[in-house]
């Protein structure tokens, strides 16, 4: 059974990829995926806030004290006296890439241009094979339009490939008034793969102590369908990789994205509910479920109930809405 597939370029050995998240904080637990089956690692996010944080407070350790006395003058502490967050993660990345095989993908999390390309590329220098976008980004302001919304991700996006020369992708959200339409742009900037998509936090609040609380919760096999459904519609229609992510915690989960169209499949919160030893478990599954239908090849069930393939396109439209609806039976007691 061939399970390989390409992403990014990148020639992996099965479609199976850890997403960003806490798992990969660990070298061990990076051993473990590759150990268990990950054909690649997407490491934690570093966080454009982290960046700011890191560069203020060294600011002002090396200002400390600057008036305090004459000798303060020409005294600076020597670098390796702090312990910056960006820089433990740049040695992360090398000490990483020297523990497994495995491509590694580093992260950047950010909601503007500033700091981005420096640090992407410290990351490829740092050995990173490719580089996902995580841009999070809320505009709350009534004074944004949509279209000035868009062109903030387009710039990141050029001015990071412009930076290095390894791959990058960009993990995207779904709200925009067209995505089809940001894909596309997106894919004309020379972006190499879009992940789809990112779960924003969503605040809750406390009643209580009427406190507004975060409340990050892992996904469901539910969250599936937005990314199956938008991956099914691009498919064959970009020369940008797709990555589906959110939702897939089964062998079928990850199967009915691969016949949608997604090049990878992205897993996260079903090694946190079940542990890293769970890819092979999924792995297995895929395979089994493969040879029943005869399937001999990840390439050969890659995209076969996409749009472009299905044969009922308007499936994945709003034709379906009004029979969805008309499909519904109340329960007897109503």
């Amino acid at each position: 059974m061939d399970l390989s597939t390409t992403y990014l370029g990148l020639k992996l050995r099965t479609p199976l990829v850890v997403g960003a998240s806490p798992l990969s904080e660990e070298l061990d637990d990076i051993k473990r995926m590759e150990e268990a089956g990950a054909s690649a690692v997407v490491l934690y996010s570093l966080f454009e806030e982290q960046l700011r944080r890191e560069r203020f407070e060294l600011n002002q350790s090396l200002e400390q004290g600057t008036f305090s006395s004459p000798e303060a003058l020409t005294f600076f502490p020597e670098p390796d006296e702090f312990k910056l967050g960006p820089e433990e993660y740049l040695k992360h990345i090398t000490a990483a890439k020297a523990a497994v095989k495995i491509p590694v993908i580093a992260s950047l999390n950010g909601s503007t241009s500033g700091g981005w390309t420096g640090y992407a590329r410290q990351m490829q220098q740092a050995g990173a094979d490719a580089l996902e976008l995580n841009i999070y980004h809320i505009p709350t302001e009534l004074d944004v339009s949509g279209e000035e919304v868009e062109r903030e991700y387009l710039e990141i996006a050029r001015a990071v490939k412009a930076s290095v020369t390894i791959p990058v992708a960009v993990k995207l959200s779904p709200f925009f008034s067209s995505f089809a339409n940001m894909a596309m742009q997106l894919d004309g900037a020379g972006v190499n793969g879009l992940v789809l998509f990112n779960r924003f936090y969503q605040p809750d609040i406390e009643l209580e102590t009427l406190e507004v609380k975060p409340n990050l919760l892992l996904s469901t096999p539910m969250a599936m369908r937005l990314p199956l459904r938008w991956i099914a519609i691009l498919y064959d229609r970009l020369s940008a990789s797709l990555a589906a992510t959110s939702g897939i915690h089964r062998a079928t989960d990850a199967l009915k994205m691969l016949v949608a169209g997604a090049d990878v499949t992205m897993l996260c919160s079903v090694l946190i509910r079940h542990g890293i030893k769970h890819i092979s478990t999924i792995e297995r599954e895929m395979v089994a479920w493969m040879e029943e239908h005869e399937y001999e090849s990840v390439e050969q069930l890659k995209g076969s109930m996409s749009q472009k393939h299905c044969p009922n396109p308007a499936a994945f439209e709003r034709a379906q809405y009004l029979r969805a609806l008309s499909s519904y039976a109340k329960p007897s007691r109503f």
